[in-house]
């Protein structure tokens, strides 16, 4: 008999803002930001087995198998769970490595959040969350299904309420290494803490941007590109992406057409619910 395969996805996020406030003892940078999902996903194929083995059907170029978060966040439930069962997974990659738009965490928490519902594990959405910070700062977001005002090294997690937004995506053909962008000295680490009273769509900036920008050419071309159509044009995460936010699509395609011919750019649009909180997976 055939394995039944299941399909989700996986979206992407975008930061609207990113402030790094301070840096705590063991390393860790402590920050603040509003995360949103955009109609931009990863999508995953999940084939139940009949043994305890997780395993991957293709190789990820630059994504070891012990570096990569959708087979370390299986194994982790597994372990947790002491749930005998195994899985092979398949990742339609749509969400470019180093964009800063969170496809691996992403990828992570759908695989957490369809195995604890296939695996019958049965674990609340606090304790996959206990176990989402384990794998990754950006983890714990994507199981809470809304837009959220981020905090401290990602467990701090408030929903906001926004409209729908239109967004001009440039993805620039490069990939950013997270690690190498907060290592630098020249990283701005000392941003004054806010309330989330105080924040807009067009509030803040992102304090990677200008050490990303200065390394990477592609990403300063997207910004100075996008900017031409709106002045808060700025960086997602730790980059390579970069995006104006507008009111209205056709605006936001103007913008897209600016860019260089050699970087890639989309119309995205901001999600009220990740689609598997909205299907019941909780």
């Amino acid at each position: 008999m055939n394995a039944t395969a299941y399909r989700f996805p996986a979206p992407a996020k975008l930061n609207l803002f990113l402030h790094v406030t301070g840096r705590r003892a063991d390393g860790y940078h402590c920050l603040e930001s509003v995360f949103v999902l955009i109609d931009l996903a990863d999508i995953l194929t999940l084939t139940l087995r009949n043994d305890d083995v997780i395993t991957r059907t293709q190789d990820i170029p630059g994504v070891p198998e012990d570096a990569d978060l959708t087979l370390r966040a299986a194994r982790l439930l597994q372990e947790t769970t002491g749930i005998r069962r195994g899985v092979t997974l398949k990742v339609d990659k749509r969400i470019p490595l180093g964009s800063g738009l969170g496809g691996g965490s992403s990828d992570a928490a759908t695989v957490l959040l369809a195995l604890n519902r296939l695996w019958k594990a049965g674990l609340s959405r606090q304790a996959l969350s206990a176990l989402a910070l384990r794998l990754g700062a950006d983890v714990p977001f994507f199981l809470g299904g809304t837009a959220a005002f981020v905090s401290g090294i990602g467990e701090g997690l408030r929903p906001v309420s926004l409209p729908p937004m239109w967004i001009a995506l440039a993805m620039p053909p490069v990939a950013v290494s997270t690690a190498r962008v907060f290592g630098t000295p020249h990283l701005t680490r000392n941003t004054a803490s806010e309330t989330i009273a105080a924040f807009t769509k067009d509030h803040g900036r992102n304090d990677l941007e200008p050490v990303v920008a200065a390394r990477y050419p592609e990403v300063a071309a997207a910004l100075a590109a996008l900017r031409q159509a709106t002045p808060t044009a700025r960086m997602s995460g730790s980059g390579a992406s970069v995006f104006g936010v507008f009111d209205d699509a056709g605006k936001a395609e103007a913008a897209l057409r600016r860019l260089p011919p050699d970087i890639p750019g989309r119309l995205v649009r901001t999600v009220s619910r990740h689609p598997l909180v909205a299907w019941g997976f909780r």
